[in-house]
């Protein structure tokens, strides 16, 4: 299966490329503010199952989610790649990395995603709670959900124009095909990814707003190399984008110099 996706070329044909994978409610376009800001690099920018132009494809799980996103890199005979991702587009970075070989990848870039819930406790309730948002996507107004969504603690940095915006902007979304991703990559169904990524042998590094207090903690428990963007909550690449391209373009750079 091929994964929805857009192309941006670089004329640096040597240089590794730039895949990257959205939020929850996201699209391609999602780290195009950044991307503009990386010239030098070329990008993939994928449609997550359930959203975009993904929006007619079905995941059953993060598994079936990382064969398609493979499938998809190769398509397009990328074999030198960097992975980012935002929030639910970060988990999938991470359980794509923590398999075994995958060809092509020299590093992952995660912003504000979870590495995963340390208790059957705590994943049994995380899937009650993604199965409520599920069911609210099903029943309720889309634009109505996604203003609740929105005022969840982790966007407690958002101003009230910058959540009528999203909620704008996220409404085109359809609602069923969100309901079906989020039920099947819900971080209750996610593994405990502390010890597989302490134990990654490729470059990992870790983004988080400095307003985004709860990212913050997670960050600290990682084996990752940490970057707080100023000035930015949990959505820090559109809170900031000019932060998170410099962040990037010193990570590529530092390990380009690293390269044999």
């Amino acid at each position: 299966m091929k994964l929805h996706a857009k192309v941006k070329r670089s004329a640096f044909a040597n240089q590794p490329w730039l895949v990257w994978l959205h939020g929850f409610l996201g699209n391609h376009e999602e780290w195009l503010p950044v991307a503009t800001l990386l010239p030098q690099w070329s990008h993939l920018f994928i449609d997550l199952p359930g959203h975009g132009e993904s929006s007619c494809i079905a995941a059953q799980n993060s598994q079936q989610v990382n064969k398609w996103l493979a499938e998809t890199v190769s398509s397009y005979n990328i074999l030198r790649y960097w992975l980012a991702g935002y929030s639910l587009g970060g988990r999938i970075a991470m359980q794509y990395a923590c398999q075994q070989e995958i060809s092509g990848l020299l590093g992952v870039i995660v912003e504000g995603g979870h590495p995963g819930l340390t208790s059957a406790a705590e994943r049994e309730a995380r899937r009650e709670a993604d199965g409520r948002w599920a069911q609210r996507l099903r029943e309720q107004p889309l634009s109505l959900v996604l203003d609740a969504w929105y005022r969840q603690p982790v966007f407690a940095s958002l101003t009230e124009a910058q959540r009528a915006a999203l909620v704008t902007l996220r409404s085109r979304n359809n609602p069923q095909a969100l309901a079906a991703m989020l039920e099947a990559t819900s971080l209750g169904r996610q593994p405990d990814l502390h010890a597989p990524l302490a134990k990654l042998g490729l470059p990992f590094h870790y983004l988080y707003g400095e307003k985004d207090n709860k990212f913050g903690a997670l960050a600290t428990q990682l084996t990752a190399s940490r970057h707080p963007i100023a000035a930015a909550g949990h959505n820090a690449h559109r809170e900031n984008p000019q932060a998170v391209a410099n962040c990037i373009t010193d990570i590529l750079l530092q390990h380009a110099k690293e390269e044999p």
